[in-house]
């Protein structure tokens, strides 16, 4: 009988391990076409933009943080960094307390840019966007992925799933829609001077 609990439990497994690689596969795909068409005019790879986008969230993070919450290894964290330095976009820095580690911030420039980045984002173009639709439309909002961030979590531990929370309320708290568009707080109060 423990044999056959065994058995089964190693098909479920290599089924399980399956259905998510294959899922996974297929949905990283069309994310990384859609992400690539997207910041394509902006002379940007997928690491640079993540770059550029876990900077803005963090207000300042180490290259062990952009490695962690981008998923890469830190030698591409950093040497995506020093291009996105070279190009006026981030800047490097050691912080008073902690002179051990390298902390990179976005530039005017580059908070510029990734903010015209998120503006210039038009949903109906991009596969997994519209892929999501019947659900919305059948359930009246888009999938949560509860059981995805729980496994999520404990790969990567609970700090990982912070941070990606936080980094949506900092996208719902510091923009705004209008016209079918993002627009950023910030330019929206410049341009209201300026007129």
């Amino acid at each position: 009988m423990e044999q056959q609990q065994q058995s089964e439990s190693i098909k479920q497994s290599i089924m399980f391990s399956h259905k998510v690689a294959q899922l996974s596969k297929a949905l990283w795909k069309s994310i990384e076409k859609d992400w690539q068409c997207w910041i394509k005019p902006y002379d940007l790879n997928i690491n640079e933009h993540h770059i550029l986008l876990i900077a803005y969230q963090l207000e300042g993070a180490s290259i062990s943080d952009i490695a962690k919450f981008g998923v890469m290894h830190v030698s591409t964290a950093f040497n995506f960094s020093k291009k996105l330095e070279e190009r006026g976009l981030l800047t490097f820095s050691k912080r008073q307390k902690d002179k051990r580690n390298t902390y990179v911030f976005l530039t005017k420039e580059g908070e510029s840019l990734l903010i015209e980045t998120l503006e210039t984002y038009n949903p109906a173009e991009y596969g997994v966007y519209s892929g999501s639709l019947p659900i919305k439309e059948l359930y009246g909002k888009f999938p949560e992925f509860s059981e995805l961030m729980s496994i999520v979590k404990h790969i990567y531990g609970p700090d990982f799933i912070s941070i990606f929370e936080e980094s949506l309320s900092k996208i719902e708290t510091e923009f705004k829609e209008v016209d079918g568009k993002l627009v950023s707080l910030e330019n929206s109060k410049q341009e209201m001077k300026s007129s």
